[in-house]
């Protein structure tokens, strides 16, 4: 009896910990709760995925050669702050192909010295150039290429990430997919051109000088229509200093709302980066007008009081993706290691900037192979009929049950009701994400259920018609049929894990509902019926099985 006992209560707090772990899932009962029971009950219940409640799936690929050229870029600067902190002239430090840099300098004795210099640069090996004696080239070794083009994969998994996580999305699916590609899956989003943008956007953020001395020989227009970029770039191409560059701020005209752009010549040379920054918040200025605070790290801090001291009264240009913020001309030094971006944008779009200088630059930029949007009706649909098509399996097995084996087939789906209850409490104390296959994994998971008692009481007949007792032949039952219900759900589990650990996004749905399922039903097949058998046969000396 006292076996019988543990065991019905074990059943009893099963249940009510499923029961309190489902109540988040509906945040009407939640809501209701004394605190004191909120503070026990996990604040989260199951979590709708992207199929059942709408949002966005997005395929990008990562321009890779990209990534290798702005590596070799930054190689260039680095060059040429190094010949000249070793005092050597040098004509040019070009970029000449994807991994190629050709430095050309007049005096052929410079060569050695230069040469030395690829000690400090031991990615790069030296080839021969077609050029003459006073020209060296440098090649990107392999290897190396190899390895950024990996890395720029995982650095762009990363960034996307922390903004997702910034931009505040419950359960997001972010993972790699073949060699290039990445998955990215935001259910719940109601704004999806916002949420792309953020993803997409590169945010290089860089500060360049103005190239002042040929602003004015350029002739370049004070301020120019919007989509008129290309008429501009094309009539000051023949005219273009080496080493410079036209970018354009956008504005807005205050009265009127209409957007403009502003032209600069900008020098190439980037004299600071994106990656020193240790912060970036938005802030309002006197006006009401936000504006983005970035901080730098020690680093930058440092490098930004140098170039801002160097350069007192010009104008420096702060350029996020080729597009100029602001271009505030230095008054003085600035130390401490903080800036401020400035310029004609919502709260919003500031918050969105910060967001993506939080979470730092992507390495390269992000092209979308595939872009679907499911709508929040089509995902209620869907919810509609997975529970529809649920509830009407349920009610076939119940039927089935009761007219097959009577008594027996209603402690069967006692068993049943129970192994859903359960489920659903572990999906909700798990925080899973509940999909459309995880909703035919559930309802798999009712036939699973129902197979275990199917065996059992198959069982318990054969001991019946051998002319056992009613209690012997339930006991003899339950013991033959356990090998056999455990083999089947260890097989089963193991292909339900194989899903879950090889498998994507709705393919893990499916597996999670199913390993659940499967560990639960051998709970309420094995001991919650049998509990209730026991019960049954204490009481009253049953002498004829209703089975």
């Amino acid at each position: 009896m006292k076996k019988v006992r543990a065991r019905l209560l074990l059943l009893l707090l099963v249940l009510l910990i499923s029961i309190v772990c489902f109540l988040p899932s509906f945040p009407h009962l939640y809501l209701a709760l004394p605190t004191w029971m909120k503070s026990i009950v996990p604040n989260k219940g199951i979590a709708l995925g992207l199929d059942l409640q709408g949002g966005i799936h997005m395929v990008l690929e990562v321009d890779e050669d990209r990534a290798v050229e702005i590596a070799v870029d930054r190689s260039v600067v680095a060059i040429q702050d190094l010949l000249v902190e070793k005092k050597i002239p040098a004509e040019s430090v070009k970029r000449t192909s994807p991994t190629r840099i050709v430095i050309q300098f007049q005096n052929a004795d410079l060569k050695a010295q230069i040469q030395k210099l690829l000690d400090e640069f031991p990615t790069f090996t030296e080839v021969d150039s077609a050029g003459s004696g006073n020209t060296i080239a440098w090649e990107l070794r392999e290897t190396e290429s190899k390895r950024i083009k990996d890395s720029a994969i995982n650095q762009a998994l990363e960034t996307i990430r922390n903004r997702i996580d910034q931009f505040g999305v419950a359960e997001p699916l972010v993972q790699r997919q073949g060699l290039k590609q990445i998955v990215v899956q935001l259910p719940g989003v109601r704004d999806p051109k916002r949420a792309k943008d953020l993803i997409k956007e590169t945010a290089l953020l860089e500060f360049k000088m103005l190239d002042e001395d040929n602003q004015m020989k350029l002739d370049l227009p004070s301020r120019i229509p919007k989509d008129r970029e290309a008429e501009v770039l094309k009539q000051a191409e023949a005219k273009l200093p080496e080493g410079s560059q036209v970018l354009f701020e956008r504005a807005v005209e205050r009265d009127t709302g209409r957007e403009y752009r502003i032209p600069y010549l900008v020098k190439k040379r980037v004299m600071l980066t994106g990656d020193v920054l240790s912060d970036a918040r938005v802030s309002i200025g006197q006006f009401n007008d936000p504006y983005v605070s970035i901080t730098f790290d020690a680093k930058g801090g440092r490098e930004f009081e140098r170039i801002t001291g160097e350069n007192v009264k010009k104008r420096m240009a702060i350029v996020l993706d080729n597009t100029i913020y602001s271009a505030p001309v230095i008054q003085e030094r600035i130390s401490g290691g903080r800036a401020q971006i400035t310029g004609t944008f919502s709260t919003q779009e500031a918050n969105d900037l910060a967001i993506v200088l939080r979470a730092g630059a992507l390495p390269a930029p992000l092209k979308i192979i595939q872009d679907l949007t499911v709508g929040p009706s089509l995902g209620k649909d869907s919810i509609e009929k997975g529970v529809r098509a649920t509830l009407i399996a349920g009610a076939v097995v119940i039927g089935f049950m009761v007219v097959y084996y009577r008594l027996s087939g209603v402690i069967a789906n006692f068993a049943l009701v129970l192994n859903l209850i359960c489920l659903m409490g572990a999906l909700s104390a798990l925080n899973a994400t509940l999909t459309l296959p995880g909703i035919a994994g559930i309802v798999l998971t009712i036939g699973m259920g129902v197979d275990s008692n199917v065996l059992i009481f198959e069982r318990i007949r054969e001991e019946l018609r051998a002319g056992k007792a009613v209690r012997l032949a339930v006991d003899g039952g339950y013991d033959k049929a356990l090998l056999t219900i455990v083999d089947s759900h260890v097989t089963t589990l193991i292909t339900g894990v194989a899903l879950f650990l090889f498998g994507t996004g709705p393919i893990k749905g499916f597996a999670v509902t199913l390993c659940l399922g499967i560990a639960i039903n051998l709970f309420t097949a094995l001991v919650g019926t049998k509990v209730i058998f026991d019960i049954i046969n204490q009481r009253h000396k049953v002498e004829q099985l209703s089975i």
